[in-house]
């Protein structure tokens, strides 16, 4: 059949626009995916997700001959209170296998103790672009072992701030639990946690991330300073959305009987977006 030189031009439009219609949708996804990505890299986003955190340390202990992996279940869960607040509850379950911590330790397997924060926060920022959320904190002894729990029930305050503007996140977690109930025969708690962040999120999802998960115990005197560089993707398998990544981290600081040297950790999470 001959093709007229309308059908032709009219065929090239449908082609373009259909094109068009297509980088339309990838542009769309992309920043979607980069939204998701950015409130990942919120503490109090009103966004559920579980990530599984695995980290591997050795030269643990005073003559350095141990290894520990710890694999940290941390799911995320928004509630609404209002049109105004937000309830963020965010989980650490640790799940530890560890050997040689100490001369003599032997090896140990299973979970740890529970550390559960509740964060109460504004839907909308600030004025000046703040993102902040205030709430307890709870220390919770379930370790199924003596090496792996510390055998007390804490709690105590927790809060964060954090600014995200141009693909940049930058802000602070930090949380302080006093032990209040336990095992006589194990030490008291008072630890301050402190963890400064910063990271930066492309238009295409992927975000590169530095921070420190340190804690001062304020029993010992004595400082535990990890440094994370991470990289993380947003994707997507079949219906479901993720998250992948990985990095390194260095031990600046920390007691005798704590890891030396580097690290490494695997980063995976499901995203469930309203």
């Amino acid at each position: 059949m001959k093709t007229t030189r309308g059908q032709s031009v009219l065929a090239a439009a449908l082609l373009g626009a259909l094109t068009m219609s297509a980088l339309a949708t990838q542009a769309y996804a992309q920043e979607s995916a980069s939204d998701l990505a950015k409130k990942l890299s919120n503490p109090v986003a009103a966004l559920i997700s579980v990530p599984f955190q695995l980290n591997y340390d050795e030269k643990i202990g005073t003559g350095e001959n141990g290894s520990k992996w710890l694999l940290n279940l941390q799911p995320v869960v928004p509630f609404t209170l209002n049109e105004e607040w937000n309830l963020i509850s965010r989980t650490i379950l640790p799940v530890v296998s560890q050997e040689d911590i100490f001369p003599g330790a032997g090896s140990q397997s299973g979970i740890g103790d529970i550390v559960q924060s509740v964060f109460f926060s504004p839907k909308a920022p600030t004025a000046g672009g703040w993102i902040w959320g205030a709430g307890p904190v709870f220390l919770l002894p379930t370790g199924a072992d003596d090496l792996l729990s510390a055998e007390k029930w804490g709690a105590g305050p927790t809060a964060v701030l954090l600014k995200q503007e141009h693909g940049w996140t930058y802000g602070a977690l930090a949380n302080h639990i006093w032990s209040f109930a336990g095992e006589d025969n194990r030490a008291d708690i008072s630890a301050t946690f402190l963890q400064p962040f910063l990271s930066y999120t492309t238009p295409t999802a992927w975000t590169y991330g530095v921070n420190t998960e340190s804690t001062y115990d304020w029993k010992s005197k004595q400082w535990t300073v990890p440094i994370n560089l991470t990289v993380t993707k947003v994707t997507k398998v079949g219906d479901q959305l993720i998250s992948v990544g990985g990095g390194v981290r260095y031990w600046a600081d920390g007691p005798d009987g704590g890891p030396h040297g580097w690290g490494a950790r695997l980063i995976f999470t499901l995203l469930f977006p309203k």
